[in-house]
């Protein structure tokens, strides 16, 4: 098979993003544009910028000729015909640039929700379908906030997940942010729970960060059935790495029976060759390379390649985990789809596979598996 041939396949295959975030509804500075092309808070030191990376020079390889600009053109002429274009008809052109036919929207706090898009917004600008992940710390927030008595907060959160599992396609937990893989994994009890609402309450604490509330609440999402997706890895300073490795999960993963849910790890760089053994070794484990990807720019092709060693390949899944700017919708699609070409051609080039089943692994890890696991309904 020939490299053009394979591409030529891949590109034509819808991709289901199992993990995103709508775009902003307006134009951004300079500066914003490059803060949101990190996952750094800070700008950057004097006299430098953060497009000189991977990800900027992605940018203008690969978004330049999508806004009719030669290939590499400078920053300040992307920005300038980006402003000349008008945020709306910037995401439009970007979003229906990756080929995504669906869309799974993480709508929990990230900070500038009210600046988003909301959905139905979404899927007029990409032209696709959405469907909805709620998160489970944001749910648990709010609740907080309520006026629900302390001693009623395990149930009535069970009572909303009860509600939300018939309106969501699943869950996502940021766990790994507010305190770290390496909680005590068997489910707690209700009356831990209450002692540890009270205590949040009485110091006046509206962000979640109490490990008995954390895993009550993750343990209530996998009782659901439905996915439940897990921040794993490389996001912003506000997490501890070392206590985002997915393997420090197996503990709470050798406890979950048949009936629990799909578990999704999203994204995983660095750690992505332990997402891809755990999600051999348990049955309900399923991974994804997104978010790094995007920021590795030409380098993520070695990360797909890594992500193809252990798993069985009806276990990874692709997601942009795109936030605000639509370049990195356009981004995720495309540096995904060259990686992925670039590693099967490999293995056929070899001779270690047959064109067929390169063909039939691109499906799998582009659409099939998302829609498999999931539950989507194509016709809606």
């Amino acid at each position: 098979m020939s490299e053009q041939t394979l591409a030529d396949r891949i590109e034509s295959m819808p991709l289901v993003d199992h993990h995103m975030h709508s775009v902003l509804q307006r134009g951004v500075s300079k500066l914003e544009f490059e803060q949101l092309l990190t996952e750094s808070a800070e700008p950057p030191p004097t006299g430098t910028t953060h497009l000189d990376s991977q990800v900027g020079f992605a940018l203008r390889r690969h978004c330049a000729p999508l806004l009719g600009l030669e290939p590499f053109a400078s920053v300040s002429e992307y920005l300038e015909r980006r402003d000349q274009l008008g945020h709306e008809e910037v995401a439009r052109r970007l979003l229906r640039s990756a080929g995504v036919s669906t869309s799974l929207v993480d709508t929990g706090t990230v900070g500038g929700e009210s600046e988003l898009a909301t959905n139905a917004e979404f899927e007029l600008l990409a032209s696709h379908q959405t469907f909805e992940i709620a998160r489970l710390e944001s749910l648990a927030e709010t609740l907080l906030l309520s006026s629900t008595p302390d001693e009623n907060f395990p149930q009535a959160f069970r009572d909303i997940l009860l509600t939300t599992s018939g309106l969501v396609v699943g869950y996502k937990s940021i766990i790994a942010y507010r305190y770290g893989f390496d909680f005590t994994p068997e489910r707690p009890s209700d009356e831990e729970v209450i002692e540890a609402v009270r205590t949040l309450n009485a110091d006046g604490r509206t962000r979640l960060s109490h490990p008995d509330v954390l895993r009550f609440i993750l343990w209530a999402g996998v009782d659901t059935g439905l996915p439940v997706q897990l921040h794993v890895g490389y996001g912003d300073a506000d997490l501890n790495l070392s206590r985002c490795n997915p393997a420090l999960l197996m503990p709470w993963l050798r406890l979950l029976t048949k009936d629990n849910s799909p578990i999704m790890l999203l994204h995983c760089y660095p750690f992505q060759r332990e997402a891809g053994y755990l999600a051999q070794v348990f049955s309900r484990v399923y991974f994804d390379l997104g978010l790094g990807i995007n920021y590795s720019g030409a380098a993520s092709s070695a990360i797909i390649r890594e992500g193809l060693e252990l798993a069985p390949f009806t276990k990874l899944l692709y997601s942009s985990d795109a936030w605000g700017l639509p370049e990195l919708h356009a981004l995720g699609a495309r540096l995904w789809r060259s990686g992925l070409t670039s590693a099967l051609l490999e293995f056929v080039n070899r001779g270690e596979w047959c064109e067929a089943d390169a063909v039939r692994v691109a499906a799998l890890v582009c659409t099939e598996n998302a829609r498999r696991v999931y539950g989507l309904d194509v016709t809606r």
